[in-house]
């Protein structure tokens, strides 16, 4: 190994972090885990861009079969969305959905070496870019709202490299290499991460600063104040947050995907989600909470493949209910 791979591959310091709060000081797993990582993505930016994706759909692949990671969990969530569908199909999209997640890794690994211009040159079609402009031009910020679909990770960084000041909400990772490692080339095209723990502080700061506030609104975690909404007819707990600071901030909801084509660039669909301001604030959250899920219900229905079936995402359900709506991977 040269001293310039040498330096390439060197964990980030542990640093203080932008929040102030001292990092985790990490482990030789963790260490472990991150050299692998920086190894095989310095192998992939030796190749072209078109190789280097096909060998993510690959490796997505190996996650399905031989490994079988969560793939009852992706056949039986498949299954219970898409009923009409008999085993051989579910077969077939369950193995698509392991190589668009691949694929969607190694794209969003090798953003940073692209460039703002190279993450713009990714997308061939756009539609709905106007609803943006319009909610610029009010000056008052902007709550995107996508989920884990196509490359939600591309829906960020083309909306930043466009120009638009973004804060993408980002859970922590368990190991504090990756993590810093994974902020700087999402934070390469332009976007500010902000830890999900800060998102509470950060949030009402960048919107009164008519920035955009990134959520990526479609994972039933424990803790987080959620709603139950139908997503493909079961009622799945979905995050509250981008609803609430809508409405407090009086502040438009815009939702944002980028959906990969056949041809490897993406169609990326900007649409506005309808807010409304009543008596019951808790009634009003609900309602644009189960508006952009079913935009996103409507996207996954396109293009299935490209949803991220590896969650569980009907996991945490009302208690009352229905046997026959209840989580179909448990």
């Amino acid at each position: 190994m040269t001293s310039g791979t040498a330096e390439k591959l060197r964990p980030p310091k542990s640093t203080t972090a932008k929040t102030g709060k001292k990092k985790r000081k990490p482990t030789l797993a963790h260490r472990a885990e991150y050299y692998a990582m920086r190894a095989t993505i310095g192998a992939l930016r030796t190749l072209p861009w078109e190789v280097a994706c096909k060998i993510g759909e690959r490796l997505g692949a190996l996650g399905y079969k031989p490994f079988g990671i969560r793939k009852r969990v992706v056949e039986r969530q498949i299954a219970a969305a898409f009923p009409d569908l008999d085993h051989e199909a579910v077969v077939t999209l369950s193995r698509q959905s392991y190589q668009s997640l691949g694929r969607s890794f190694v794209e969003s690994a090798l953003f940073d070496s692209l460039g703002k211009d190279g993450v713009l040159g990714l997308v061939d079609e756009e539609e709905g870019w106007h609803h943006i402009d319009d909610a610029m031009s009010q000056g008052k910020g902007i709550v995107f709202v996508t989920g884990h679909i196509g490359n939600w990770e591309l829906a960020g960084a083309y909306v930043a490299a466009r120009g638009v000041p973004v804060d993408a909400i980002a859970r922590g990772m368990a190991n504090p290499l990756t993590e810093e490692y994974v902020t700087r080339v999402r934070e390469a095209t332009g976007m500010v991460i902000v830890h999900d723990a800060d998102a509470v502080k950060r949030t009402p700061r960048s919107l009164r600063a008519g920035r955009g506030v990134a959520f990526i609104a479609d994972q039933g975690v424990l803790g987080l104040a959620s709603t139950y909404v139908p997503f493909f007819g079961r009622p799945a707990k979905t995050p509250r947050g981008a609803a609430v600071f809508a409405l407090r901030f009086e502040v438009p909801v815009i939702f944002v995907v980028a959906l990969r084509k056949p041809n490897g660039r993406f169609r990326v669909v900007v649409e506005q989600i309808e807010t409304k301001r009543t008596a019951n604030m808790d009634r009003d959250v609900d309602a644009i909470v189960a508006t952009f899920t079913e935009h996103l219900e409507k996207w996954v229905r396109v293009v299935p493949a490209q949803y991220f079936w590896q969650h569980r995402r009907w996991r945490r359900q009302p208690p009352d209910t229905p046997l026959e709506l209840r989580d179909p991977s448990a």
